[in-house]
């Protein structure tokens, strides 16, 4: 059962804290802010608010789809070469300060920001038992948005317990990416000592989360000391555990289990148009992703974006149990069971199996904008992968790196790793790749390892780490902004 579910629409007339449509507003700032001052009252205004805070999780499932195509994992897809552009900008490594996917994640992950700094700004209003732990949750919310922004466009306005309002875009400036990275670890620091391992309602974040979080965030910055540490406390105490059947993390008896440290919950309850795809309570990715006027058994239809190529497909040996779990062959499903499909634009033959529409997952709403598949945010096994990383390129330990590497490896049903040194860091690498395919990471695992350029097809150097920030934006800050190198 999906218990964080985001119907802001009750207390939208009090957040009054972001815009999340179409507006020309400096990230997106709602001006009307006449009664946020007499809001937080009581213990449920504060509840309403942090699930509007989560709610801008589901937006996500953007970022979660371009970090794929970004990489050397899928192709765009669609229907044409013109089908949905920005997307396309994006595969071939020619996006602009006007792309306006790359906008709409930018918007997104700002409104996240402030509806979670919304609550942090009243955190002394009124005093109740458990406002601590709403407290950490924001605090968390707020570094996970902050932490896809860096992640994608480096130095950004930084704001620390209060909002950005209206005329704000007239004094703030971009951040440095150390300063905000040195706030994301505090804030999740801070959630990590407040929050329990586990929670009563699915959903909400939890210790093993903010460990888990902050662990990446670490390893991204390459402290390798730091993130090993905080991941080998979240292995050693948490809860988690790799689940032994890999086929069914992905599919609705997978959601919430035991592998899953934290997970954005979707429903088909409440849709959404294409003028408005962050309104859906869905998870829209999995609609985009699924095969064009698909007809057969298991799978329903979609737009066909986010495609694999074909050296993905054959990175996995023919032994590894994940591979046709991880990536549908569509042309072999067809011949196998007699499924019918319509090819799109850049066809492969294959298919994100791990978020395509199954048949029985909707109770209401449309197939393609409100899916019910959980996104699997952080896994435990990228727990694992990490701290295994961590231990290796921080020369911290080889011996618990391939441990942690070969716990995956052996649900893959692969033989134990036993190389050491430089040849560990690379089976790391490729077994992130495999263990994690269709799931946004490796764009990122390659720009931070400095392997894009050589695995990414028009992947420029000292350009392509970061995306532009919207031109939009550094307009409506009066010009004062440097745009990232090289757009």
């Amino acid at each position: 059962m999906k218990i964080i579910k985001t119907t802001y629409l009750i207390i939208a007339f009090v957040t009054a804290m972001v815009a999340v449509g179409c507006t020309d507003d400096f990230v997106e700032v709602d001006s009307f802010d006449e009664d946020s001052e007499n809001f937080f009252n009581t213990e449920q205004d504060y509840q309403d608010a942090l699930v509007a805070a989560y709610d801008l999780l589901h937006s996500t499932y953007l970022n979660v789809m371009l970090g794929e195509i970004a990489s050397d994992n899928t192709l765009a897809g669609g229907e044409s070469a013109t089908d949905v552009p920005g997307i396309q900008e994006v595969d071939d490594m020619r996006h602009t300060p006007v792309n306006q996917q790359l906008r709409d994640i930018w918007t997104w992950m700002f409104a996240g920001v402030n509806r979670a700094n919304y609550i942090l700004e009243f955190k002394d209003k009124i005093e109740f038992d458990g406002k601590e732990q709403i407290l950490a949750e924001a605090t968390f919310l707020r570094a996970y948005y902050y932490f896809e922004l860096v992640k994608w466009f480096g130095d950004v306005p930084l704001a620390v317990d209060q909002r950005f309002l209206f005329g704000d875009q007239d004094v703030v400036e971009r951040t440095p990416t150390s300063e905000v990275y040195a706030q994301i670890e505090a804030d999740l620091q801070y959630a990590a000592d407040i929050l329990p391992y586990t929670q009563s309602q699915d959903g909400r974040v939890t210790k093993g989360a903010a460990q888990a979080l902050l662990g990446k965030v670490y390893l991204y910055q390459d402290k390798f000391v730091e993130s090993a540490a905080v991941l080998e406390t979240l292995i050693q105490n948490g809860p988690h555990r790799l689940l032994e059947d890999y086929s069914i993390i992905f599919e609705q008896e997978g959601e919430n289990s035991a592998e899953s440290v934290f997970e954005v919950q979707y429903t088909d309850q409440e849709g959404a148009g294409f003028g408005c795809l962050q309104c859906s309570e869905g998870n829209v990715a999995v609609g985009f992703n699924g095969p064009r006027n698909y007809t057969g058994p298991l799978f329903d239809s979609g737009f066909s974006f986010n495609v694999p190529v074909q050296e993905a497909y054959d990175a996995f040996s023919d032994q590894d149990l994940r591979r046709d779990i991880a990536i549908l062959n569509i042309e072999a499903w067809a011949e196998e069971t007699g499924a019918t499909y319509v090819e799109g634009f850049e066809h492969t033959g294959f298919y994100n199996r791990k978020y395509i529409p199954r048949q029985g997952d909707l109770n209401t709403g449309d197939q393609n904008l409100t899916n019910p598949n959980n996104y699997r945010a952080i896994r435990y096994a990228d727990v694992l992968l990490m701290a295994a990383e961590a231990l290796n390129r921080g020369s911290i330990s080889d011996d618990r790196a391939r441990t942690y590497l070969n716990e995956v490896r052996d649900r893959a049903g692969l033989d134990p790793v036993t190389a050491s040194g430089n040849e560990l860091t690379e089976a790391i690498y490729e077994e992130r790749r495999l263990e994690l395919i269709g799931e946004g990471h490796r764009f990122f695992d390659l720009v931070r390892t400095g392997r894009a350029a050589s695995a990414i097809n028009g992947f420029t150097p000292g350009k392509h780490e970061l995306f532009p920030i919207p031109s939009i934006e550094i307009e409506l800050a009066g010009n004062r902004w440097e745009q990232n190198p090289g757009y």
